[in-house]
């Protein structure tokens, strides 16, 4: 383990990171970039600017999918990236045959031994509640190496901050008894694409993932069935090469196809259904995947038709098999009425418990996956569904309702002088200096509000009044008396090391449940949620506006 996996000397941290959380996506590296950040260094090293030293805030303007809270993710990436930022010798030769003829030869021996050990990293904790314009990351350094790790730092935020937003809203609406898998990988947006969503979806509060990659990776729990070409390879009870299966306590074999075949024969007096118009390939491929996987039965009963064969056949081979010493897991049902389908599976189970006598019936586990959506898990609550599981897709990965977070890396400090950038559109407007930023609690324990201020200021007071403002609106400000206040920024990189102790992928995933119980339910509801404040102080303020009629040109008449 090299000295770059140790904590920070001073923290009292010690030795905390183990060799599988450093492995780095080998395609993020200092070359995945946009090719201006390296024309820019060139230009800030002829220029003589190598010695400045910058502040960037990373954030974003707006809430995605309409809602109003962002779960901050994609932190122990960019600490991989700074860790193993360097050019290597390819790079360098890449470079050298790319930038216009005339680059000076000594640039690239400035860029062979740049490294970010002398970049200190601010951000808020991973797994966190953020809200727009307050910095989730702050990069303070030489100009040059911070301006070079823009691109990269928001690519590694950007996409894991919205999947792991949209994967918990999609926890929040089915609620807490339900299971959420990601079946995405197929639709996702390549296979760096894939890995980001299951890995992030975890984070945001899935149960589990189809991808077994992202298992292996990350330790995701990984989940699975069977597809519909699984059921239609099968055309008749006759193809059945393997029909003996064991007890699982006695060891006697019995013949698992003909304790199904005459439990079909019950079943369909039970359950007034015609065995004629069911599928004896369904039956035979349910069989034969019983057999293989007894203790994990889980059959997909959709392929034909889910009341009149799939239910029978199911249920059939799930009593042969308890005959033997099993208990199946469940259906999944992957299209047609989800409500009214799920509401059809659970009467069967709770009917064939009674008439059987076989309780663990009434457990049985209902899989549904559809193209399902936000949407579709809100209307299916309405419809008083029973499904146990969703798994879901292309919605959750792609992040169909906005595709896109929109953080943005604007430099706000050089040299101790504040920048800011204006624009005609005030949302664009950067608040300019080096901030802190707090969280301030009301009694009962919510977010209230968060403020920011210049690095400068005491930090507010529990207990003591504290002037919050609207950053652009003069008219907009309230005093606030918090009864707890969090600071939200921590040191994570510093001197070429990690300075916190990170935490494993399900502790990212608690602190997500747990920074979204800190919200009031009417910042969380989907339709018009009420909009967190976000303020600044009222020096900060004041230091804004000055600063802003500084740099704005004076317009003239005439």
């Amino acid at each position: 383990m090299s000295d770059r996996e140790l904590s920070c000397s001073n923290s009292g941290v010690g030795q905390f990171m183990d060799r599988g959380r450093m492995n780095q996506n080998g395609v993020v590296q200092p070359l995945l970039t946009d090719l201006y950040q390296i024309t820019m260094a060139y230009a800030y090293w002829k220029s003589g600017k190598t010695d400045d030293h910058a502040v960037f805030d990373l954030f974003f303007r707006t809430n995605p999918f309409h809602g109003e809270f962002t779960i901050f993710a994609g932190l122990d990436e960019c600490l991989k990236f700074l860790d193993s930022f360097h050019y290597s010798e390819s790079d360098i030769e890449y470079l050298r045959q790319t930038l216009p003829e005339g680059t000076e030869n000594e640039f690239f021996d400035y860029l062979g031994n740049l490294t970010a050990k002398d970049v200190t990293l601010y951000a808020i904790d991973e797994g966190t509640v953020a809200f727009p314009r307050v910095p989730i990351i702050k990069v303070e350094g030489p100009l040059i190496i911070v301006q070079i790790l823009e691109t990269t730092l928001l690519t590694l935020v950007n996409y894991a901050s919205l999947m792991a937003t949209n994967a918990a809203r999609y926890r929040m609406v089915a609620g807490k008894h339900v299971k959420l898998l990601e079946f995405g990988l197929r639709r996702a947006q390549g296979p760096d694409g894939g890995l980001s969503a299951s890995k992030y979806s975890y984070i945001g509060g899935f149960d589990g993932t189809s991808n077994v990659l992202a298992g292996k990776l990350f330790n995701i729990p990984v989940k699975g069935t069977h597809a519909h070409a699984y059921i239609t390879s099968f055309s008749g009870i006759g193809e059945l090469k393997t029909r003996l299966l064991k007890h699982k306590t006695t060891g006697i074999t019995g013949d698992l196809l003909d304790l199904a075949v005459k439990y079909r024969q019950s079943l369909s007096q039970v359950l007034d259904v015609s065995m004629e118009e069911s599928s004896e390939g369904e039956l035979a491929a349910m069989v034969s995947y019983a057999i293989a996987f007894p203790d994990g039965f889980m059959a997909l009963v959709d392929t034909y038709d889910v009341k009149r064969s799939g239910l029978l056949n199911f249920c059939s081979v799930a009593l042969a098999l308890n005959d033997l010493g099993y208990h199946a897991v469940g259906i999944r049902i992957d299209s047609g009425d989800l409500a009214y389908l799920s509401c059809l599976a659970r009467e069967t189970f709770e009917r064939v418990a009674e008439s059987f006598k076989v309780s663990w019936f009434n457990k049985l586990t209902i899989v549904a996956s559809n193209d399902i959506n936000e949407d579709t898990i809100l209307s299916l609550n309405e419809q008083g569904h029973k499904i146990d599981c969703f798994g879901i897709g292309t919605h959750l990965v792609t992040c169909q309702r906005q595709p896109a977070l929109g953080c943005v890396y604007k430099l706000v400090e050089i040299n101790g002088q504040p920048r800011i950038k204006l624009s005609q559109d005030v949302e664009k407007v950067t608040m300019p200096g080096h901030k802190n930023a707090f969280r301030l609690y009301s009694a009962d324990g919510h977010a209230l509000i968060d403020l920011l201020q210049k690095v400068t200021e005491p930090p507010p007071a529990v207990g003591q009044k504290v002037l919050c403002r609207h950053p652009f609106q003069e008219s907009k400000r309230a005093y606030v008396i918090p009864t707890h206040v969090e600071s939200l920024y921590k040191i994570y990189w510093q001197n070429g090391k990690i300075c916190q102790q990170l935490p494993r992928l399900e502790q990212v995933r608690e602190r997500v449940q747990m920074s979204l119980k800190t919200l009031r339910n009417d910042h969380k509801r989907t339709l018009n949620p009420t909009p967190y404040k976000v303020a600044v102080s009222d020096n900060l303020y004041n230091f804004i506006h000055d600063l802003w009629l500084q740099n704005a040109p004076i317009g003239e008449l005439s």
